[in-house]
């Protein structure tokens, strides 16, 4: 099930609920202060590791034999 952000109307405090695709905010009330009236925020994602990070590639990829890692020290 995916998490979706809400922020309440009344106070404006955001949190997240784990409900499933295509439910709304019936029935949810604000954690905060208890008003009854949330609505749906949009929300980014990270995700690590861009192109214009070599150094995120190159720890990703782990050890290569470039680095010496290959084939010494191994039983």
């Amino acid at each position: 099930m995916p998490l979706y952000e809400y922020a309440c109307r009344d106070c404006g405090h955001r949190f997240e609920v784990l409900q499933r695709m295509g439910d709304g905010a019936e029935g949810l009330v604000c954690p905060s202060c208890g008003h009854p009236e949330v609505s749906k925020q949009f929300s980014t994602f990270a995700a690590g590791g861009g192109a214009s990070s070599s150094a995120g590639r190159d720890l990703a990829a782990g050890p290569s034999c470039g680095s010496g890692a290959c084939g010494s020290g191994f039983s």
